[in-house]
């Protein structure tokens, strides 16, 4: 692997970017220039240890351990740096970038896989959700599930925000609050209906899995241009 570009240096453990323009090299604290591999092997001992502090790691087979670890690790050291203003300084910390509840590429990660676990839990395929769509369309009624939808209808405007002035970090914006706004859609609105008393299914609503649906195809758009590997189970 290559070398990290000579845009950065390291302060006191931390990393810290600076403008291209003032050419400083990424350092260690011994003052040796890191390694692109060293930064991403550090990422994935970090993980793995916050895998198996919070016990995570015991529903995860190794496979799929393996896969997680190199997801979460890779996914928030790109994250890290492209959430931000290339034209601007910032601090790069472990962890900060790791923390699963703010605006990081962990907390993105793990909104992704319950997302797509909404569907599969209902016990309702892709096939019945585009059967759906094609006989029914969709409706919406909740004030949550517009604010939703409308905020889904942003995503080509954003595209060509980015491709007209190559800040991926408007991206990145969008991603988050998209993951936010969602949230709070599936905090007011139920997808599935089940008896307090049994656990069992008692109703499926359709036009808010297929509203999970679409939230997930933008999500995965949005991974796949920041380069950023969604998993399954997390």
């Amino acid at each position: 692997m290559k070398d990290l570009p000579q845009d950065h240096r390291s302060e006191a453990g931390d990393f810290t970017s600076q403008p291209l323009r003032q050419r400083k090299k990424f350092k260690s604290r011994s003052g040796d220039t890191v390694r692109l591999r060293n930064l991403l092997d550090e990422g994935i001992k970090r993980v793995e240890a916050r895998l198996r502090e919070t016990e995570r790691d015991k529903d995860l087979s190794a496979e799929e351990l393996d896969r997680v670890k190199e997801s979460v690790a890779y996914g928030c050291i790109k994250y890290a740096d492209l959430c931000h203003n290339r034209t601007h300084d910032y601090v790069f910390s472990f962890d900060k970038m790791l923390d699963d509840r703010g605006n990081t590429a962990a907390y993105l990660l793990y909104t992704n896989t319950r997302i797509r676990s909404i569907a599969r839990n209902a016990g309702v395929s892709q096939e019945s959700l585009s059967q759906h769509m094609k006989q029914h369309g969709l409706h919406l009624d909740h004030a949550a599930e517009m604010k939703l939808a409308k905020f889904l209808m942003r995503f080509p405007e954003v595209l060509s925000r980015v491709v007209a002035d190559l800040l991926l970090h408007t991206l990145c914006d969008y991603l988050y609050e998209l993951t936010t706004t969602f949230t709070e859609f599936y905090d007011q609105c139920y997808c599935i209906e089940k008896d307090k008393a049994t656990g069992e299914i008692v109703k499926v609503n359709m036009d808010r899995l297929l509203l999970c649906e679409a939230t997930s195809h933008v999500i995965a758009a949005c991974f796949h241009i920041l380069g950023i590997e969604p998993v399954d189970k997390m």
